[in-house]
């Protein structure tokens, strides 16, 4: 997601004991919490080619798979790699797959080689453990695993929760604690399953293949992090297409467990479970959950008491009404229009004016959030539960609407994929805000996801 938190650059400072010379993001924890793996940048900080994508950090870990360096195991993985034909394939495998995803970043990095920058055999051991515990199909890594794990103390009751948008794909893997549930692992990448779908009907094949291969890399990744359960939901684009069987029955293959496709009611009952859940203000609350291809409305105090789900998205949005990059003002016209028609219904089921406290989760609000704060790169730490004001997101809106796409796309705190869709977005929640007199959101950065992981937790 390109989240990189302040306190873990501290972390990870401290697990190094130098200065870390790549931007980086954490790919999995530890149970007392801290970075287990971090994934690397394609470029470090000087711009020079860094290929170790996935890097082993807590010391416990690397301590116990230097034991194993230290008894020749490379040397012998070498040796098989030239005498079985089978184990050599895998091996082959595990590098041209770690070479993609390094490529995804940056396509040029295809070409600096696969688990730790080699294209053939075994160079680390431990660079083959944290592809593995990253959600790589690692033969090595997983015989590390084997020999390694537990590093810590593990508590049962690991679960993964995977919410599958229209536009992006996530995962949260927790474990249970008595302070509250504690997150092993949160990711998203953008790929788009929604592409088209408002037109066609359908998933198309490319947008499927996509996410498909992303779902495969979370399930690895969770089981690979001892999870005991895999629940993976669909909402908006997966509700509307005609060929859904295709994705349930590749999440049935990889996660083990059906794919679950929610109503826009329970959509919207998880969003505000997931925003709300431990909020210390007003209440009752408004919960706004805008997506790529619907946006929720739910008021509620501890639970929901009126919901809607509305075919509204910023994918939608952008495919029926956007032509031009930037967008005209007709266009912005035309979404606005829309919006509003939509809002009309929603002013009919919700007594929207009897919220004390306005909450606006999911990527546009916190994206917004991290512009009009001026971030260098995404920290939800520094975005979770500030207020934005409505004068700022419509700055925020006029600022964005301005550029093009691949200047949205510069923004450091923008995720890769939603640089093309962000302002019907940003436009959905400005005219939320204006119609209903909202002078200021509460942006939080737990939602539908987080709903979803403690709604999982309980049913184990």
């Amino acid at each position: 997601m390109g989240e990189r938190r302040a306190r873990d650059i501290e972390q990870v400072r401290q697990q190094l004991g130098r200065e870390p010379t790549t931007p980086f993001t954490v790919v999995a924890r530890c149970g007392p919490g801290h970075p287990l793996v971090i994934r690397n940048e394609p470029l470090d900080a000087d711009g020079r080619p860094f290929p170790t994508l996935f890097w082993l950090t807590c010391p416990g870990a690397v301590r116990a798979v230097s034991r194993l360096e230290s008894s020749g195991e490379i040397a012998r993985f070498n040796l098989r790699a030239e005498t079985d034909a089978s184990f050599a394939a895998e091996l082959a495998r595990a590098h041209e797959e770690y070479a993609a995803e390094r490529a995804r970043s940056l396509p040029a990095a295809a070409e600096w080689g696969g688990v730790g920058g080699t294209r053939t055999g075994v160079k680390c051991l431990h660079a083959h453990y944290a592809n593995h515990l990253s959600g790589g199909a690692d033969p090595v890594g997983a015989w590390v695993a084997h020999r390694v794990e537990p590093v810590h103390d593990e508590r049962g009751g690991r679960v993964a929760a995977i919410d599958q948008g229209t536009n992006s794909i996530r995962l949260l893997i927790v474990e249970p604690a008595r302070g509250g549930p504690v997150e092993l692992a949160r990711d998203m990448v953008i790929t788009r399953l929604g592409q088209g779908v408002d037109r066609t009907g359908s998933i198309a094949p490319e947008a499927l293949q996509r996410t498909v291969s992303v779902l495969e890399r979370y399930c690895r990744r969770a089981r690979a992090l001892h999870a005991e359960r895999i629940h993976v939901a669909a909402t908006s684009a997966v509700r509307d297409a005609a060929n859904r069987h295709e994705l349930e029955r590749a999440v049935l293959q990889h996660a083990g467990s059906p794919l679950e496709v929610i109503s826009g009611e329970r959509e919207a009952a998880l969003s505000f479970l997931g925003a709300v859940r431990g909020l210390e203000a007003p209440s009752p609350f408004l919960v706004l959950d805008i997506g790529g291809g619907s946006t929720e409305f739910v008021l509620g105090t501890e639970e929901p008491t009126a919901s809607i789900s509305t075919q509204m998205g910023s994918v939608r949005l952008t495919e029926r009404f956007v032509a031009h990059d930037p967008p005209l003002a007709e266009e912005l016209d035309a979404i606005r229009h829309h919006v509003e028609q939509i809002l009309d219904d929603v002013g009919r089921a919700i007594a929207v004016r009897e919220a004390a406290t306005f909450v606006a989760v999911a990527g546009t609000a916190t994206t917004m959030q991290a512009i009009a704060l001026g971030l260098p790169g995404y920290d939800p730490d520094l975005i979770h539960r500030t207020y934005l004001r409505l004068e700022t997101a419509e700055r925020v809106l006029e600022d964005l609407a301005a550029m093009t796409t691949p200047e949205r796309a510069a923004l450091p705190v923008m995720a890769i994929g939603r640089a093309d869709v962000i302002v019907a977005g940003v436009l959905v929640l400005v005219t939320v805000m204006r119609r209903f007199g909202l002078e200021e959101a509460l942006v939080s950065e737990t939602d539908i996801l987080d709903g979803l992981a403690l709604e999982t937790l309980r049913t184990l």
